[in-house]
């Protein structure tokens, strides 16, 4: 089973959150994660709904990790993003086999094992461990560049002139 981008991204942001004391800005996360803001934005926001994260408006605000956040799974999390669809769709095309196909009920039953199994694992250990501090030693905050200048040549390499 393979999770789409915002469920992929909504751990990574949760997992960072989780191992940051202080709060970080939608902005902080996107370059940390090196991630989309608009799209880290939207993610931060569902979060939030689901009281991973708390946030905080103003000049001082930010996102943090909720109080409670920790205790919430990644299956719980895993859920919200990626709703109760079946692995595969039987009615669109119409399948022929469907009335004697088992196919459908056995992926089912793998997607239910798969989601007991993240059940099992909350954001909090996640985070435990050596994780945590891994996490805060991601890339440092890249400067962002202003409204219409070149980009920077940070992270690029260099390309010999040929000779």
């Amino acid at each position: 089973m393979k999770l789409n981008r915002s469920t992929d991204m909504a751990l990574r942001i949760a997992m960072l959150a989780a191992a940051n004391p202080r709060r970080m800005t939608v902005d902080e996360l996107s370059d940390q994660l090196d991630l989309p803001r608009h799209h880290v934005a939207k993610v931060v926001q569902r979060l939030q709904r689901l009281g991973v994260l708390v946030t905080i408006r103003g000049r001082s605000g930010g996102v943090a990790f909720a109080e409670d956040g920790g205790n919430a799974t990644v299956g719980h999390v895993v859920r919200a993003f990626e709703g109760d669809d079946e692995v595969v769709s039987c009615d669109e095309p119409a399948c022929s086999l469907r009335a004697a196909c088992r196919l459908r009920g056995e992926l089912r039953r793998a997607r239910d094992a798969f989601l007991a199994v993240l059940d099992d694992v909350t954001l909090g250990e996640l985070v435990a461990g050596p994780t945590g501090p891994a996490l805060l030693a991601l890339g440092l905050p890249r400067p962002r560049p202003a409204p219409g200048a070149p980009p920077s040549p940070v992270g690029r390499q260099a390309v010999p002139d040929p000779v």
